[in-house]
């Protein structure tokens, strides 16, 4: 196990009761307050009214910034900005899903930086300090909600970048799982791949070779997001398998199973966010048509061993004498899961074609460049892992 140090400052306020909990733990923060949310989500859901109606009812003023789509784009967070500043807020409120938590967290940055928040994306730029930070998510499958990490589109550059801070997580969030009652079925499973994927980057990528308690916390949280995602397609209101899918996710990114296993690379995500820039496909389906595809790659060129692990504790894939045989049925199982929930498989369930992959690999390299992996994941190793996802 590598030498860690592992802080989460971000307080959880979960339950049907969460939301009647708002006025006590954001009072402190202060008087005014920028409210962001989506297009949709938050309102159908009633977490919109509620909200707004315990932040009044706590002497809290709010002003609003609405219209936040999915895969959250550059402008948007350039209007927040201007909006915090304008009027001078003290802290920002999201409801909704990742991406407009993700928002509110460029804000919250933007609003005190000394400079252009793109910058930072770019990693031109820190963040020293940002408004504090209040999530109410509306959807499982980010973890925004108890982590430092951001996402954002440049809709003028074509690139979408992540960039992350302590000063970002969240002071507090309040986590309803009715309000994901309303969430469709394609976002529902959607969600649940995004969870897993998050799940998965430490877990095959973390350069310690002896990770057990690291591994047992993933692939437990794993097999229950593969069965909790199943159970709220088929029983939208189900509130227990609506709660065990909502805490899952956010357990999933809030540093717990990457603490550890070393600094590693998140090859999976640095190629779904020139899908998503491109394409404009939705995270978790850019995400589900990646994965099958990657685990082939990732076993016949940088070893079997994890992929085969993954198949044997979390699929039940068993029988195969050779491991590289073992880590390939892995790879067909998690496809015929994905299949079961209505979510791509592979690029082709996209619409994808094999001519685009160069443009993808180029999109993809700019990410590549920032991050400093650029030798692991140039151009050309891109490309291949992609002509195993066609």
């Amino acid at each position: 196990m590598e030498n860690f140090e592992f802080h989460n400052p971000t307080k959880i306020v979960f339950g049907s009761d969460a939301l009647d909990k708002i006025g006590p733990n954001v009072k402190g923060l202060g008087d005014k307050c920028l409210i962001v949310t989506g297009r949709e989500s938050a309102k159908k859901s009633g977490g919109y009214d509620k909200v707004k109606g315990e932040l009044q009812k706590a002497g809290i003023e709010c002003i609003e910034l609405t219209g936040v789509q999915s895969n959250p784009v550059l402008s948007k967070v350039y209007e927040g900005i201007e909006m915090a500043k304008k009027e001078n807020v003290d802290f920002v409120v999201a409801i909704g899903g990742g991406s407009v938590m993700d928002t509110a967290k460029a804000i919250s940055a933007g609003a005190l930086l000394d400079g252009d928040i793109w910058d930072v994306f770019q990693g031109k730029m820190e963040i020293e300090t940002a408004l504090p930070v209040v999530c109410i998510p509306t959807l499982a499958a980010s973890g925004s909600e108890m982590n430092g990490f951001m996402v954002i589109t440049n809709e003028e550059t074509g690139h979408k970048l992540a960039a992350g801070a302590p000063a970002i997580y969240p002071k507090v969030s309040f986590l309803n799982p009715e309000l994901t009652f309303t969430v469709p079925k394609d976002y529902t499973a959607y969600g649940g791949v995004d969870a897993i994927c998050h799940l998965l980057e430490p877990y095959f990528n973390g350069p310690d070779p002896y990770t057990p308690v690291q591994d047992e916390i993933a692939e437990g949280l794993i097999r229950t997001i593969m069965t909790v995602t199943r159970g709220c397609l088929d029983k939208p209101h189900d509130y227990q398998k609506r709660a065990a899918l909502m805490w899952a996710a956010t357990l999933a990114l809030n540093g717990l199973t990457r603490a550890g296993v070393g600094e590693h690379p998140f090859p999976v995500h640095l190629i779904e966010h020139a899908l998503s820039a491109i394409y404009k496909v939705p995270h978790g389906a850019g995400l589900a048509a990646l994965l099958p595809g990657w685990m082939k790659w990732k076993a016949t060129y940088r070893g079997p061993e994890k992929v085969a692990q993954f198949g044997a504790k979390c699929l039940a894939c068993s029988g195969k004498k050779d491991i590289k045989d073992l880590a390939f049925e892995a790879a067909d199982t998690f496809a015929q899961w994905l299949e079961s929930i209505e979510c791509p498989k592979n690029l082709g369930g996209l619409n994808i074609p094999p001519g685009d992959h160069e443009k993808i690999a180029e999109n993809a390299l700019f990410q590549s460049k920032i991050w400093g992996i650029e030798n692991d994941y140039s151009k050309e190793v891109i490309m291949e892992i992609l002509s195993f996802c066609q």
